[in-house]
């Protein structure tokens, strides 16, 4: 294991104010997104979308990795250039979801495990050799009346930890993903428990595997009320739920923190984001970054919809959201700054 490899790629993922773009949608999500904005659900379109994030201008300054999904790591420019070698060339290191979905946890209704085990020291092998250095990992943990399970909890952190010690033998970085979903009506409290139970097991299993904390990423969710939860909390109140959470169970070692938005709106995920870092900046002991999908695509996406004649404006809306979660980082982002026009 190159532990040195592994610790200078995360503190490259983690550098410079930057963060990770998640376009590792899988054809189902893609396709459905695509549905909702009447765009052809082809393999075509689905490249066109991904040509137009990869050659956007300036994306780079905001962002330092982005998340392929397979069927992207093989494709090209309408000039034959592969969205790999564009990357590289922008500075971007790619990484890869190598997951296979979460399925029905046996016995446990309403209980997710996530598949993918099987094979995947080969994959990793095969995406290592075409120079992809990050790989991720996503598991499902729901909140309802009884659940999650410690089962559930347990079985998740012990496939995320597996998983990131197969990485990281073969020299990429794991991005560790334990998302306690925004689904449901449970309160802002609710989930910091959930959240902190789920995150204690998961490092204990880390630990157990011989998981190197200083060469991974933790890509979790921010403490929230649910969705349908009667009572939402402000920025200030999401930030202490937060933070006060990490700093009870995540070891100070682990390279980086970046988040998932989860179903955030855009303009949420950047001012909790910024308000984190506004407030508990200076005793934060690890990178604090983003590693957003919809909080940063969707805008695009909705202003494209498909017709070439829109391209240049979606990039320039897809830079600009990246930009805004930039500056979270540095404590420097407002609502009016987030609503700025393109």
């Amino acid at each position: 294991m190159d532990i040195h490899g592994l610790k200078n790629t995360a503190q490259r993922l983690m550098a410079d104010d930057k963060g990770l773009l998640a376009m590792d949608e899988s054809l189902g999500t893609c396709n459905k997104r695509f549905e909702a904005l009447g765009i052809p659900q082809t393999e075509e379109y689905r490249r066109k979308y991904r040509q137009l994030i990869v050659t956007t201008p300036q994306l780079e300054e905001s962002i330092s990795g982005a998340i392929l999904f397979d069927e992207t790591v093989y494709q090209k420019t309408e000039d034959g250039v592969s969205f790999l070698s564009l990357l590289e060339h922008k500075g971007i290191i790619t990484g890869i979801k190598v997951d296979q979905g979460a399925v029905p946890l046996a016995a446990f209704p309403d209980e997710k495990i996530t598949e993918g085990l099987d094979g995947l020291r080969q994959r990793l092998e095969s995406y290592y050799a075409l120079g992809i250095r990050f790989a991720k990992w996503r598991a499902v943990i729901k909140i309802d009346e009884d659940i999650p399970t410690k089962a559930c909890i347990k079985a998740n952190a012990l496939t995320l930890a597996r998983y990131a010690t197969l990485c990281q033998e073969i020299g990429l970085v794991p991005v560790v993903e334990p998302e306690v979903l925004m689904d449901g009506d449970h309160t802002l409290e609710r989930c910091a428990e959930v959240t902190q139970d789920v995150l204690k097991e998961v490092f204990n299993e880390l630990y157990e595997q011989r998981v190197c904390l200083e060469g991974m990423i933790l890509k979790p969710n921010m403490v929230v009320p649910g969705l349908n939860c009667k009572i939402q909390q402000k920025a200030e109140d999401i930030a202490e739920a937060t933070i006060s959470c990490f700093l009870k169970v995540i070891p100070a070692a682990v390279g980086g923190i970046a988040f998932l938005s989860g179903g955030q709106s855009y303009e949420l995920a950047s001012e909790r984001l910024n308000m984190m870092h506004l407030r508990f900046g200076p005793v934060m002991p690890w990178p604090l970054s983003f590693s957003f999908s919809r909080a940063i695509q969707q805008p695009a996406l909705d202003i494209w919809k498909g017709e070439d004649q829109n391209i240049a404006t979606a990039q320039k809306m897809l830079a600009y959201r990246a930009s805004c979660n930039s500056a979270a980082r540095r404590a420097e982002y407002s609502q009016a700054t987030g609503l700025k026009s393109i």
